[in-house]
Protein backbone atom coordinates (compact mmCIF):
# COMPACT_ATOMS: atom_id res chain seq x y z
CA UNK A 1 0.00 0.00 0.00
CA UNK A 2 0.99 3.54 -0.34
CA UNK A 3 0.27 6.76 1.46
CA UNK A 4 -1.67 9.66 -0.04
CA UNK A 5 1.34 11.14 -1.90
CA UNK A 6 2.18 7.83 -3.57
CA UNK A 7 -1.44 7.19 -4.43
CA UNK A 8 -1.99 10.56 -5.99
CA UNK A 9 1.11 10.14 -8.14
CA UNK A 10 0.31 6.57 -9.13
CA UNK A 11 -3.36 6.68 -9.97
CA UNK A 12 -4.77 10.16 -9.69
CA UNK A 13 -6.42 9.55 -6.33
CA UNK A 14 -9.41 7.89 -7.97
CA UNK A 15 -10.74 4.44 -7.15
CA UNK A 16 -7.26 3.05 -6.55
CA UNK A 17 -6.94 5.38 -3.57
CA UNK A 18 -8.95 3.05 -1.45
CA UNK A 19 -6.76 -0.01 -1.86
CA UNK A 20 -5.58 -1.68 1.31
CA UNK A 21 -3.04 -4.41 1.85
CA UNK A 22 -4.90 -6.25 4.55
CA UNK A 23 -6.19 -9.71 5.17
CA UNK A 24 -5.83 -12.64 7.37
CA UNK A 25 -2.55 -13.26 8.55
CA UNK A 26 -3.09 -16.85 7.87
CA UNK A 27 -1.23 -15.94 4.75
CA UNK A 28 1.90 -14.96 6.58
CA UNK A 29 3.55 -18.23 7.46
CA UNK A 30 3.55 -16.93 11.01
CA UNK A 31 -0.21 -17.29 11.29
CA UNK A 32 -2.22 -14.94 13.45
CA UNK A 33 -5.15 -17.31 13.27
CA UNK A 34 -5.18 -20.44 15.31
CA UNK A 35 -4.16 -23.45 13.25
CA UNK A 36 -7.07 -25.35 11.72
CA UNK A 37 -8.27 -28.06 14.11
CA UNK A 38 -6.78 -31.45 13.19
CA UNK A 39 -9.05 -34.38 12.34
CA UNK A 40 -10.45 -35.95 15.52
CA UNK A 41 -8.79 -39.27 16.35
CA UNK A 42 -11.95 -40.89 17.66
CA UNK A 43 -14.69 -40.15 15.15
CA UNK A 44 -16.03 -36.68 14.57
CA UNK A 45 -15.63 -34.37 17.54
CA UNK A 46 -16.62 -30.77 18.10
CA UNK A 47 -13.63 -28.59 19.02
CA UNK A 48 -13.25 -24.91 19.81
CA UNK A 49 -10.53 -22.45 20.73
CA UNK A 50 -10.12 -18.76 21.51
CA UNK A 51 -7.06 -16.61 21.03
CA UNK A 52 -6.08 -13.11 22.09
CA UNK A 53 -2.93 -11.28 21.09
CA UNK A 54 -1.19 -7.93 21.04
CA UNK A 55 1.48 -7.04 18.48
CA UNK A 56 3.70 -4.01 18.13
CA UNK A 57 3.06 -3.95 14.36
CA UNK A 58 0.40 -5.80 12.36
CA UNK A 59 2.26 -6.91 9.22
CA UNK A 60 0.52 -8.71 6.37
CA UNK A 61 2.50 -9.98 3.39
CA UNK A 62 5.27 -7.49 4.16
CA UNK A 63 3.06 -4.40 4.61
CA UNK A 64 2.31 -2.74 7.94
CA UNK A 65 -1.43 -2.48 8.52
CA UNK A 66 -1.13 -0.36 11.67
CA UNK A 67 1.39 2.38 10.78
CA UNK A 68 4.02 0.50 12.84
CA UNK A 69 1.87 0.95 15.96
CA UNK A 70 0.63 -1.73 18.43
CA UNK A 71 -2.83 -3.23 17.94
CA UNK A 72 -4.92 -5.92 19.68
CA UNK A 73 -6.00 -9.07 17.85
CA UNK A 74 -8.17 -12.07 18.59
CA UNK A 75 -10.21 -14.88 17.14
CA UNK A 76 -12.51 -17.84 17.68
CA UNK A 77 -12.20 -21.20 15.92
CA UNK A 78 -14.55 -24.17 15.85
CA UNK A 79 -14.10 -27.58 14.27
CA UNK A 80 -15.91 -30.82 13.64
CA UNK A 81 -13.71 -33.61 12.36
CA UNK A 82 -11.97 -32.31 9.25
CA UNK A 83 -14.20 -29.23 9.02
CA UNK A 84 -13.38 -25.90 10.63
CA UNK A 85 -14.54 -22.30 10.63
CA UNK A 86 -13.57 -19.15 12.45
CA UNK A 87 -13.50 -15.41 12.79
CA UNK A 88 -10.47 -13.22 13.46
CA UNK A 89 -10.18 -9.48 14.10
CA UNK A 90 -7.42 -6.91 14.40
CA UNK A 91 -7.02 -3.21 14.80
CA UNK A 92 -5.72 -1.42 11.70
CA UNK A 93 -4.68 2.12 10.82
CA UNK A 94 -4.74 3.14 7.17
CA UNK A 95 -3.52 6.64 7.77
CA UNK A 96 -6.77 8.59 7.86
CA UNK A 97 -9.05 9.61 4.98
CA UNK A 98 -7.45 10.93 1.81
CA UNK A 99 -10.87 11.87 0.47
CA UNK A 100 -14.41 11.07 1.60
CA UNK A 101 -15.13 7.44 0.84
CA UNK A 102 -11.61 6.35 -0.04
CA UNK A 103 -11.57 3.73 2.73
CA UNK A 104 -8.51 5.09 4.51
CA UNK A 105 -10.60 5.61 7.65
CA UNK A 106 -10.70 1.83 8.32
CA UNK A 107 -9.83 1.08 11.93
CA UNK A 108 -10.86 -2.57 12.19
CA UNK A 109 -10.34 -5.71 10.12
CA UNK A 110 -12.67 -8.69 10.62
CA UNK A 111 -12.00 -11.89 8.68
CA UNK A 112 -14.17 -14.97 8.27
CA UNK A 113 -12.95 -18.33 7.06
CA UNK A 114 -14.01 -21.95 6.68
CA UNK A 115 -12.32 -25.03 5.32
CA UNK A 116 -11.51 -28.71 5.40
CA UNK A 117 -8.28 -30.43 6.47
CA UNK A 118 -7.98 -33.90 4.92
CA UNK A 119 -4.84 -36.01 5.20
CA UNK A 120 -3.19 -38.33 2.70
CA UNK A 121 -0.38 -40.39 4.13
CA UNK A 122 2.13 -38.01 5.72
CA UNK A 123 0.65 -34.98 3.91
CA UNK A 124 -1.84 -32.63 5.58
CA UNK A 125 -4.07 -30.54 3.33
CA UNK A 126 -6.04 -27.38 4.04
CA UNK A 127 -8.61 -26.10 1.54
CA UNK A 128 -10.41 -22.95 2.64
CA UNK A 129 -12.35 -19.84 1.69
CA UNK A 130 -11.39 -16.57 3.40
CA UNK A 131 -13.37 -13.34 3.43
CA UNK A 132 -11.55 -10.16 4.52
CA UNK A 133 -13.72 -7.26 5.67
CA UNK A 134 -13.21 -3.68 6.92
CA UNK A 135 -16.63 -2.84 8.38
CA UNK A 136 -15.94 0.76 9.39
CA UNK A 137 -14.38 1.87 6.09
CA UNK A 138 -16.45 4.25 3.97
CA UNK A 139 -15.18 2.66 0.77
CA UNK A 140 -17.90 3.54 -1.70
CA UNK A 141 -15.43 4.31 -4.54
CA UNK A 142 -14.19 0.70 -4.74
CA UNK A 143 -14.62 -2.22 -2.39
CA UNK A 144 -11.92 -3.00 0.17
CA UNK A 145 -13.52 -6.32 1.18
CA UNK A 146 -12.43 -9.32 -0.85
CA UNK A 147 -12.45 -13.13 -1.00
CA UNK A 148 -9.53 -15.53 -1.35
CA UNK A 149 -9.34 -19.26 -1.97
CA UNK A 150 -6.61 -21.19 -0.17
CA UNK A 151 -4.92 -24.53 -0.88
CA UNK A 152 -2.15 -25.74 1.44
CA UNK A 153 -0.12 -28.90 1.87
CA UNK A 154 2.20 -29.45 4.84
CA UNK A 155 3.95 -32.20 6.72
CA UNK A 156 6.93 -33.22 8.81
CA UNK A 157 9.98 -33.96 6.65
CA UNK A 158 12.05 -34.79 9.75
CA UNK A 159 11.38 -35.04 13.49
CA UNK A 160 10.22 -31.61 14.74
CA UNK A 161 10.70 -30.06 11.27
CA UNK A 162 7.48 -29.04 9.52
CA UNK A 163 7.27 -27.50 6.04
CA UNK A 164 4.35 -26.24 4.01
CA UNK A 165 3.38 -24.70 0.69
CA UNK A 166 0.28 -22.51 0.30
CA UNK A 167 -1.40 -20.99 -2.75
CA UNK A 168 -3.95 -18.16 -2.45
CA UNK A 169 -6.04 -16.78 -5.28
CA UNK A 170 -8.42 -13.85 -5.26
CA UNK A 171 -10.63 -13.26 -8.31
CA UNK A 172 -11.02 -9.60 -7.29
CA UNK A 173 -8.39 -8.34 -4.88
CA UNK A 174 -8.83 -5.51 -2.39
CA UNK A 175 -9.75 -2.25 -4.07
CA UNK A 176 -11.16 -4.12 -7.08
CA UNK A 177 -7.70 -4.70 -8.59
CA UNK A 178 -8.39 -7.93 -10.42
CA UNK A 179 -7.05 -11.43 -10.10
CA UNK A 180 -4.11 -11.83 -7.69
CA UNK A 181 -2.06 -14.93 -6.88
CA UNK A 182 -0.01 -15.40 -3.71
CA UNK A 183 2.42 -18.29 -3.16
CA UNK A 184 4.03 -19.01 0.23
CA UNK A 185 6.55 -21.52 1.45
CA UNK A 186 7.15 -21.95 5.18
CA UNK A 187 9.22 -24.06 7.53
CA UNK A 188 9.33 -24.41 11.32
CA UNK A 189 11.54 -26.39 13.69
CA UNK A 190 10.65 -27.02 17.34
CA UNK A 191 13.42 -27.56 19.89
CA UNK A 192 13.34 -29.52 23.12
CA UNK A 193 11.92 -27.68 26.10
CA UNK A 194 14.35 -25.31 27.84
CA UNK A 195 13.33 -24.53 31.43
CA UNK A 196 9.68 -23.44 31.11
CA UNK A 197 9.93 -22.52 27.41
CA UNK A 198 9.41 -24.56 24.26
CA UNK A 199 11.40 -22.66 21.60
CA UNK A 200 10.91 -22.92 17.86
CA UNK A 201 12.25 -21.13 14.81
CA UNK A 202 10.28 -20.51 11.64
CA UNK A 203 10.34 -18.56 8.41
CA UNK A 204 8.23 -17.75 5.38
CA UNK A 205 9.02 -16.78 1.80
CA UNK A 206 6.11 -15.31 -0.15
CA UNK A 207 5.51 -14.13 -3.70
CA UNK A 208 2.54 -12.15 -5.00
CA UNK A 209 1.64 -11.17 -8.54
CA UNK A 210 -1.24 -9.40 -10.29
CA UNK A 211 -1.99 -8.26 -13.86
CA UNK A 212 -4.07 -5.18 -13.07
CA UNK A 213 -2.12 -1.94 -13.48
CA UNK A 214 -3.72 -0.55 -10.34
CA UNK A 215 -2.41 -3.49 -8.32
CA UNK A 216 1.07 -2.95 -9.78
CA UNK A 217 1.07 0.75 -8.90
CA UNK A 218 -0.29 0.43 -5.39
CA UNK A 219 1.07 -2.91 -4.16
CA UNK A 220 4.38 -3.33 -5.99
CA UNK A 221 5.49 0.22 -6.88
CA UNK A 222 4.88 -0.38 -10.59
CA UNK A 223 6.26 -3.90 -10.77
CA UNK A 224 4.26 -6.97 -11.78
CA UNK A 225 5.16 -8.88 -8.61
CA UNK A 226 6.97 -8.65 -5.32
CA UNK A 227 8.56 -10.97 -2.76
CA UNK A 228 8.31 -10.85 1.02
CA UNK A 229 9.81 -12.91 3.81
CA UNK A 230 10.03 -13.27 7.56
CA UNK A 231 12.06 -15.25 10.07
CA UNK A 232 11.65 -15.51 13.80
CA UNK A 233 11.89 -17.21 17.16
CA UNK A 234 8.86 -18.28 19.22
CA UNK A 235 8.86 -19.16 22.91
CA UNK A 236 5.89 -21.18 24.15
CA UNK A 237 4.83 -21.38 27.79
CA UNK A 238 1.69 -23.44 28.31
CA UNK A 239 -0.97 -21.58 26.26
CA UNK A 240 1.12 -18.40 25.91
CA UNK A 241 3.44 -17.71 22.98
CA UNK A 242 5.99 -14.92 22.57
CA UNK A 243 7.07 -14.38 18.97
CA UNK A 244 10.04 -12.28 17.81
CA UNK A 245 10.09 -11.79 14.02
CA UNK A 246 11.95 -9.92 11.29
CA UNK A 247 10.12 -8.86 8.09
CA UNK A 248 11.26 -7.47 4.74
CA UNK A 249 10.30 -7.19 1.05
CA UNK A 250 12.09 -6.59 -2.25
CA UNK A 251 9.77 -3.71 -3.24
CA UNK A 252 11.60 -0.68 -4.55
CA UNK A 253 11.61 2.31 -2.21
CA UNK A 254 11.70 4.75 -5.12
CA UNK A 255 9.88 7.97 -4.16
CA UNK A 256 9.68 6.72 -0.56
CA UNK A 257 7.17 4.01 -1.48
CA UNK A 258 8.04 1.76 1.49
CA UNK A 259 8.85 4.38 4.10
CA UNK A 260 5.88 6.76 3.96
CA UNK A 261 3.40 7.53 6.70
CA UNK A 262 1.34 4.37 6.23
CA UNK A 263 1.52 0.88 4.68
CA UNK A 264 5.27 0.71 5.19
CA UNK A 265 6.97 -2.22 3.43
CA UNK A 266 10.61 -1.81 4.45
CA UNK A 267 12.39 -4.06 6.97
CA UNK A 268 10.80 -4.23 10.40
CA UNK A 269 10.91 -6.10 13.71
CA UNK A 270 7.66 -7.51 15.05
CA UNK A 271 6.88 -8.75 18.55
CA UNK A 272 3.64 -10.59 19.31
CA UNK A 273 2.32 -12.05 22.56
CA UNK A 274 -0.57 -14.48 22.15
CA UNK A 275 -2.65 -16.66 24.44
CA UNK A 276 -4.86 -19.48 23.16
CA UNK A 277 -7.55 -21.40 25.07
CA UNK A 278 -7.70 -24.31 25.32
Amino acid sequence: MIDSRKLAAACGAASLAILAVCGPAAADGYEEYAAPPPPAEEGRKFTYSFNLAVTNDYIFRGFSQSERDPVPQGGVDIGWGMLYAGIWASGVDFGGPLAPGDGYDAQTEIDYYAGITPTWGPANFDFAVLYYTYPAATDFLAELDYVELKAKVSGDIAPSLNTGLTVYWSPEYSGETGSVWTLEGAAAYEFHKVAIFTPSVSGTLGYQTGDDQGWKNVFANGSGSYTYWNAGLSLGVENLTFDFRYWDTNISNANGFCTGGSFQCDSAFQFTAKVAVP
